[in-house]
């Protein structure tokens, strides 16, 4: 009975979850690219805070943050650092990424990199080079969710199957409404979050300490695990060199779903006042770590520790509450997921295609829609199914290529001598530095392979930004007008 109630509440969130996303397109016509795209331009301040939020807090804080918590230790609070920051990033540079999309018709990341720098061809290399990182994160987000649903049914649900069912869900709900059935689903399943992480966490300290804070759990590892509240960690591996890089990384990485989201805002302000709440959103991870230095001692054989989470809840929790947890672990993982496939697909067909072949806005509209098809069913799903086996690295590696369209917007924001010659040679040079440490040699000196990538990005983008043609001063201009004002 307890499986039964808990597997059918998780289950039974892909029904509340279809039912939002559906509901979303209410007398909005699909047709155009800004009302698929970013919905609009119409979100308000509490459903963009928890847009973003949802967004940002994906299946490594259900099962992720938990599992290395459980494996690793205080490592895991890489995450709240590098989240904490780009709320201070969505406060200064969102209402000037909403202005300019306001005024120059941008709906994507690319469009925004194409039309500052007059390179049809750069605004294709950045999408490409952004998709990297976007897909992993979609193939991480998969991978919890399809998790999820076999955990919570012992098994009798396998992965694959999994996968292709969340997977079908969300892109029915994505075609029909795109950016309006994120923002309705990520708001709900924020909600949700929330209240469930909470719940878990103080629910686990209580039954483990019989108190209601987090002290004693923190007091006994400092006493019997103290490897696990220091750097490197438990199993040693993850150093101070890694473990900072990997957060100056992940600061830099500007993934094209936060600037779509950014740009679905009604105004600068609600963008703004959405970044200034989010810190009070992070907060989310902290129960769920507690839930993993549990585990430790509740369950010291496990097999997996990316399913510690779940696995204490199945052998101690009420069967409600634990089929709570399985439903916010599920939305945890589709509201990142959502975003990031529907910001590729806008992306390839927006940056690549409408370029390559002339395309109006209502047929790159239709070509972004059921672009989703082949990334979802080429892409996603078969990467996911092979079931990699550490859900944070995915995210690390994915980010490391996406850091590298950072001069980019260094130009757009801060520079206005850089040129389009020099962002493609710095992107160029990064992500191949980028390939060879993630493949070949991995991480050299225990340095995140992005940040090696950067090393040579930064400088090559600045040397041949110096010697070559700059963009015409016309355009530049309008460009700062905007940043410097906003």
């Amino acid at each position: 009975m307890m499986t039964d109630t808990a597997f059918l509440i998780t289950i039974g969130y892909l029904l509340v979850a279809m039912t939002l996303g559906l509901l979303a397109r209410r007398g909005h016509a699909m047709t155009r690219l800004e009302q698929w795209g970013v919905a609009g331009r119409s979100m308000g301040p509490v459903m963009l805070y928890l847009l973003i939020g949802a967004g940002s807090i994906s299946a490594y804080t259900f099962m992720g943050a938990p599992g290395w918590a459980y494996s690793k230790g205080v490592p895991v609070f890489y995450v709240v650092i590098y989240l904490s920051y780009l709320a201070m990033v969505a406060w200064y540079f969102g209402p000037k990424v909403w202005r300019l999309g306001i005024e120059f018709g941008h709906v994507t990341q690319a469009s925004a990199i194409r039309d500052r720098y007059q390179s049809p061809a750069l605004g294709a290399l950045s999408a490409l080079v952004m998709s990297i990182g976007t897909l992993a994160y979609a193939v991480l987000q998969t991978i919890g969710a399809a998790y999820i649903l076999n955990v919570m049914s012992h098994g009798a649900l396998p992965v694959w199957m999994g996968v292709w069912l969340v997977l079908a869900v969300m892109g029915v709900y994505l075609f029909i409404s795109g950016q309006r059935a994120i923002g309705l689903t990520n708001a709900f399943q924020g909600a949700l979050m929330l209240v469930v992480a909470w719940c878990t966490g103080l629910w686990a300290v209580h039954q483990f300490t019989g108190q209601w804070g987090f002290g004693a759990v923190f007091e006994r590892f400092q006493t019997e695990r103290p490897a696990w509240l220091t750097l490197p960690g438990a199993d040693g591996t993850m150093s101070f060199s890694f473990w900072t890089t990997s957060i100056i990384v992940s600061m830099l990485s500007f993934m094209p779903p936060v600037w779509t989201q950014w740009m679905s805002a009604r105004k600068a302000r609600t963008l703004r006042r959405s970044a200034t709440w989010l810190p009070s959103y992070y907060v989310i991870i902290l129960p769920m770590v507690v839930v993993g230095f549990i585990g430790v001692w509740s369950l010291p054989d496990l097999a997996r520790a990316d399913t510690v989470a779940l696995q204490l809840a199945l052998t101690s929790m009420p069967p409600v509450l634990t089929g709570l947890l399985g439903a916010g672990t599920l939305a945890a993982a589709m509201s990142s997921c959502e975003p990031f496939i529907h910001s590729t697909a806008l992306s390839w067909a927006k940056d690549i295609a409408q370029p390559l072949v002339g395309l109006g806005d209502r047929a790159t509209t239709r070509l972004a829609r059921w672009l989703l098809l082949p990334i979802m069913a080429g892409i996603v799903a078969p990467v996911a199914i092979t079931e990699p086996s550490n859900l944070i690295m995915i995210l690390l590696v994915g980010l490391g290529f996406a850091a590298q369209v950072l001069p980019a917007f260094i130009g757009i924001f801060l520079w206005p001598r850089a040129t389009r010659a020099g962002v493609m040679a710095g992107i160029l040079a990064g992500f191949a530095v980028t390939v060879l440490f993630t493949l070949v040699w991995r991480n050299p000196l225990d340095i995140h392979a992005g940040f090696w990538g950067l090393l040579l990005n930064l400088p090559v983008f600045v040397g041949v930004s110096r010697v070559t043609r700059p963009t015409e001063t016309a355009v530049v201009e309008r460009f700062f007008v905007i940043v410097r004002r906003m």
